[in-house]
Formats: C-alpha cells, sequence, structure tokens
C-alpha cells in the first residue's frame, strides 16, 4: 500500500521545529510528557514530518509506537529507528530508557515517505526493491535509515548516487539489537522487520549535511599510479607499503602507535582538485599488507591517478574535526544569510563514539550544539553505520558524526 505524501503549501510562512525526549521507565508516560511538548510547540501549524528515535528498554510497547505518535501530533508521516544511544536536547543517554522526537513543519515542501529492500536473486546478485521518488535534484534531500542485517546500504547508496547524482542522503543504520531482526524501523504504520525506510524532502526547505569523519592527515598526499579495485599497488610510482612504511617512521611516537593500531587512508574524492581541505577525503580503513608485492588492501574501490592520504584517528583527532566542521557550517550559513531560528537539526554518530571515544559524556551533542544555537530542536541516535555526502556523493561511514540541519533553502 501506497503511504500518504505530506505536501505544505503555505509558502509565505516559515518553518517550525520542535524536539522532546524522555527517560521514563515507562512507554505511556514518556509518550505522554514528549506530545504534551510538542504539541504546544507545535501549536497552529501542520506536522510534515516527525521521527522518533528510541532505545530498546520500552519491549513490546514499541510495537505500536509509531501509529501512536503520529496520530496524537497528527504527523503526515513518520520514520525513526532503534538506538543503541538515543541523542536528545543537550544529551546522549547511553544507557537506560530514552525516547526522543523530533517534528517538522515544512512550508512550500513536499514530504515524500518510501521503503526499500534487498531481494537476493539466484546467481547470488542482490537487486533493490523501491526508490525514492525525486523530480528536481536541485531542490531534493534524502533522510534514510536502514537495518544493518537485511540492508547493503553502501551499494544503495551508490545506486541513488547515479539515479540521482548530488542529492544528499543523511541518516544511519538501524542500532540496539543482538542480531538480525532486533533492530528496529519505525514508521507511522508500524515497525519495518528489514530493509530500510525513509523521506524525500523536496522544495524549499533544504537539508544541509556536515559529515565529521573524525581523522587528521599525517605524512604528504601522494598520487595512486597502479591499483586493482581495492588493492593499492604503487604511489608515485613506488611499491604502496614501503611508502606506508616510511611515512610511518617520520611520524611522532604517539602517531605512530596510532597508525600502528588502526590504519587510515583518505581517498580524494574531486578528481579535478589539485588542493584538498579537510572533508574532501573519504575515510577508509587499511585493512592489509601484502609483503611480496609490497602493496596494501584499502576499504573502498581505488582508481589510478587519485590522490590519496594517510590518517590518524583518536579522540582528540575525532573532537578537533567535528569542532572545525561546525566552525566551517556556521560560517557557511552566515555567508548564505541563514538564521537558526528556522533550523531543526538530526544527528547521526557511531556506536563507537559516545563515552567509548570520548573521556566527557555527550561530545557529540555538546560540539554540534557549539557551532548552532542552543534552542535549535536536535535528535537523533548512535547508528551501526552513519550515512552522509562527501563532496556530491553519499557513502556509508564509520566512527563519524553525520548531521543534517534543516533550514530554508536560499536561491
Amino acid at each position: 500500500m501506497k503511504r500518504a505524501e505530506s505536501i505544505s503549501s503555505e509558502r509565505s510562512a516559515a518553518p517550525r521545529f520542535a524536539a522532546a525526549m524522555s527517560t521514563d521507565t515507562e512507554c505511556d508516560l514518556a509518550l505522554e510528557k514528549i506530545q504534551d511538548s510538542l504539541r504546544s510547540d507545535m501549536t497552529g501549524v501542520s506536522v510534515d514530518l516527525a521521527c522518533v528515535f528510541v532505545s530498546h528498554h520500552y519491549g513490546v510497547a514499541l510495537e505500536d509506537l509509531g501509529p501512536r505518535l503520529a496520530k496524537a501530533l497528527g504527523a503526515k508521516v513518520l520514520i525513526g529507528s532503534s538506538g543503541e544511544t538515543i541523542i536528545g536536547g543537550v544529551r546522549e543517554v547511553e544507557e537506560g530508557p530514552a525516547l526522543s522526537v523530533w517534528a517538522a513543519h515544512l512550508p512550500g515542501t513536499e514530504v515524500r515517505p518510501f521503503e526499500a529492500t534487498l531481494e537476493m536473486q539466484p546467481d547470488g546478485t542482490g537487486h533493490f526493491n523501491g526508490a525514492p521518488e525525486i523530480r528536481d535534484n536541485e531542490r531534493a534531500s534524502v533522510l534514510l535509515f536502514a537495518d544493518p542485517y537485511s540492508f547493503a546500504a553502501d551499494e544503495y547508496l551508490s545506486m541513488l548516487d547515479q539515479r540521482f547524482p548530488g542529492v544528499p542522503v543523511v541518516g544511519g543504520m538501524s542500532s540496539g539489537g543482538q542480531g538480525p531482526g532486533q533492530n528496529l524501523l519505525i514508521t507511522e504504520r508500524g515497525l519495518v522487520a528489514a530493509g530500510a525506510v525513509g523521506v524525500v524532502l523536496e522544495g524549499e526547505v533544504e537539508v544541509q549535511s556536515v559529515v565529521s569523519q573524525g581523522c587528521r592527515p599525517v605524512g604528504k598526499p601522494w598520487v595512486v599510479t597502479a591499483c586493482e579495485q581495492n588493492v593499492l599497488r604503487t604511489l608515485a610510482s613506488r611499491p604502496a607499503a614501503e611508502v606506508l612504511f616510511e611515512t610511518m617512521a617520520t611520524l611522532s611516537k604517539a602517531d605512530r602507535a596510532l597508525f600502528q593500531r588502526q590504519p587510515f587512508i583518505g581517498l580524494a574524492i574531486d578528481a579535478a582538485k589539485s588542493s584538498f581541505e579537510r572533508g574532501d577525503f573519504l575515510v577508509r580503513g587499511i585493512v592489509g599488507i601484502e609483503p611480496k608485492t609490497k602493496s596494501f588492501t584499502v576499504g573502498d574501490t581505488l582508481r589510478r591517478g587519485q590522490t590519496v592520504q594517510f590518517l590518524v584517528r583518536d579522540a582528540e583527532s575525532a573532537s578537533e574535526d567535528l569542532a572545525a566542521m561546525m566552525r566551517s557550517h556556521t560560517s557557511q550559513t552566515l555567508r548564505q544569510g541563514a538564521h537558526d531560528h528556522a533550523s531543526g537539526a538530526l544527528l547521526f554518530s557511531c556506536n563507537g563514539r559516545g563515552t567509548n571515544m570520548f573521556s566527557v559524556p555527550d561530545h557529540d551533542i555538546s560540539a554540534v550544539r557549539s557551532g548552532l544555537s542552543n534552542d535549535i530542536p536536535i535528535a537523533g541516535f548512535f547508528a551501526n553505520g552513519e550515512f552522509g555526502p562527501v563532496g556530491r556523493r553519499n557513502f556509508l561511514h564509520g566512527f563519524t558524526a553525520s548531521l543534517a540541519v534543516f533550514q530554508v533553502r536560499r536561491a
């Protein structure tokens, strides 16, 4: 059955956003408090989109959570996900029950929900059923949540890039479950057992993405001169592993220890660029070295002529990177003349972040709020993998903080 399409046509009105979170142990009480708060904040306007993020602590009450919330809020479209950690307000609730709900009134913007599944073929290949309806790539954004056990998100993102070039996709893989079938996708019709749920926003409200991959460069950039799929043979016509070990020898003791424990490489996305900045590289792990051929394998496909950069990641680097990305977003927003009071945001952080990475709680939401006004409604969750664009292509990331900022589209 085709899901409802939300169209808000009050083009002269400003968008409105609201968010509320509860950590009550009883689902009914948590719902009551959240519904009262959101209905008050959204008085006089329609709720065109609601997003819900919830921990597993509420058990069977999760089965009808989406329909109950949609009915109580009058939400035309609702999507959401379970999460290992739930984000709301100024908190990242890593333990215990939490329910976080975000609501948006989106004038002049079409909100089109969709669902997608992966069907395996007899020959072992996969076929995707379900894709978003996008009419104007320049005025569209996609919010997507997927199940990590039943959906090949990286391949689906690649398909979307080919069909809808330049359209940003932000979101994440559901989390909090212990195995297949335990991570939950939520809609206004109920739970979705597998696949992905998403929504297209097309019109006067846009989604600006901030993707912090949490790494910093070491050594110097290199050009790929020989490669086969994900095997890097030579850099600047030198054996790739030889360059890797040479770079490692020049590092400080602390950086060398980081690189030895978990080496990363950044792959430049834009082949036309000759100079590179933060955000120009897609971070991927170095997953194996071949001593005989002096080559190494990375976690993505390479291309000849591509610029690469060795990287390290630790809590300090991840913190600095997110702060720098937020400063960049703030500067861009000011240049465009956007105003925070007409904005809302959704944050998707890796479940390897939080106090698993940082020495203080609520790290990512605090860093995000330092770059946005404190009163901007924000919700989200810790994901099993995060979606967000690097350059004009969308990727599945790890150990990343991916932020979607909703605001009026600037001409």
